[in-house]
């Protein structure tokens, strides 16, 4: 494992010296640098806190609600095809791989210049199969790669029971690296052609992987949720993922909305939002003059039994964040107004335009900006391509 810094911001490196540089800013009580974290208002001002000094970055470390920041805050959109000019940035990592170094934005601070660095070889040899943790998952052949998307770190778990022609449709970490009960989740097939995939599971620091085979499906995402792992297949049918005493799945009976015997829309994606279980997806509106699709949200109730999916008129005081990639994890945000965002909305990544933002439900003619893209395509796929993904540091989840 490595772990060199590869995250730099613009400002950054401008504030740490001249508050090192004061008397008693050192010596500051612990207590009072923890009341002072969370109000710290972006990714860019977090930075530079635990820039500041040692005793700073450690306050930042043992702080007990770090996570916070995951809801409180927009997560980071890393660019990997916008290339960003660094020179003061190592060309290649400490095991010599070739770095390209990429635009990150912070919708907190969009003054900011963030970056970070990816290998090379996750664009040109190897497969995105998710993101968990502040950490890339990728793939290639019978290998697999978990790297810290700002700090370099690498974990090569052992070699993956395929062939040489793996396809990853979907991967995810269960805890931080770091954490003791930390387990790697990748669904993969033998190849893109094949109808049979496997669940596997890899316990990090163990030298093996566990495989459940799949009859008839495929699992695209898994999220946690009420202390459980959620698993959504290929047909969005939702499962209870468990670990122990071995891998399994058991189905949640689910009725869709409206008493419609299968899912409506085209490829949903299910995220946890407070405590909701949401799933969402848009449809065609052929609107001329307002937005061209309508997103929806139905949450979860599990208060019955089969369970049912219910439509939520608005998110109030919650946005929520996707990428374009199936694989890429969606992510939620309360109190949006706080970092200057807006509420019932969907900030959706894409590739050309840095991101687009879609009102829920009944506001989604009010939000449409008319001058985006008129080519955009809304429908989330598997890309051979890394896409713009969103992200929270691995920073935020040390020691949970």
């Amino acid at each position: 494992m490595q772990s060199p810094s590869k995250i730099s911001g613009a400002s950054a490196s401008t504030t740490t010296p001249a508050v090192c540089g004061l008397p008693g800013w050192v010596d500051l009580p612990e207590g009072l640098l923890q009341s002072i974290i969370p109000l710290l208002g972006s990714f860019l001002e977090l930075l530079a806190f635990t820039g500041t000094c040692r005793s700073w970055r450690s306050a930042f470390s043992s702080h007990p609600s770090k996570s916070t920041f995951c809801t409180l805050l927009p997560p980071l959109l890393v660019r990997p095809h916008i290339s960003v000019h660094a020179p003061h940035l190592p060309s290649r990592s400490d095991d010599g791989h070739e770095l390209r170094t990429c635009q990150v934005l912070d919708l907190a601070n969009l003054k900011s210049t963030l970056r970070c660095q990816i290998p090379e070889e996750t664009f040109e040899e190897l497969c995105f199969a998710g993101s968990s943790y502040g950490q890339l998952i990728c793939g290639g052949g019978k290998n697999c790669l978990v790297v810290d998307v700002f700090t370099g770190a690498k974990v090569l778990p052992p070699q993956l029971p395929f062939d040489d022609d793996t396809y990853f449709y979907s991967g995810m970490l269960t805890a931080p690296l770091t954490s003791h009960n930390s387990h790697l989740l990748v669904c993969a097939a033998s190849n893109q052609r094949s109808i049979q995939s496997s669940l596997l599971d890899w316990p990090v620091g163990s030298d093996s992987w566990s495989e459940l085979r799949l009859d008839d499906s495929r699992i695209e995402q898994i999220v946690e949720f009420n202390g459980q792992f959620i698993a959504l297949d290929g047909s969005y049918r939702l499962y209870t993922l468990s670990l122990a005493p071995e891998l399994g799945l058991q189905e949640i009976a689910t009725v869709w909305w409206n008493g419609m015997n299968e899912c409506p829309y085209l490829r949903p994606w299910i995220v946890v939002c407070g405590d909701m279980l949401l799933m969402v997806d848009h449809y065609i509106t052929l609107s001329y003059d307002g937005a061209p699709v309508n997103y929806k949200a139905y949450r979860l109730d599990l208060s019955t039994v089969p369970a049912v999916w219910v439509e939520v008129k608005k998110l109030e005081n919650y946005s929520l964040f996707i990428g374009s990639d199936v694989r890429s994890p969606a992510f939620s945000c309360t109190s949006p107004g706080r970092w200057g965002g807006r509420s019932n909305c969907l900030y959706y990544g894409y590739y050309y335009q840095p991101w687009i933002l879609h009102g829920l439900g009944d506001e989604a003619d009010a939000v449409w900006d008319p001058d985006n893209d008129p080519d955009l395509v809304f429908k989330r796929n598997w890309y051979i391509r890394l896409q713009p993904f969103w992200v929270y540091p691995s920073m935020f989840y040390i020691g949970q």
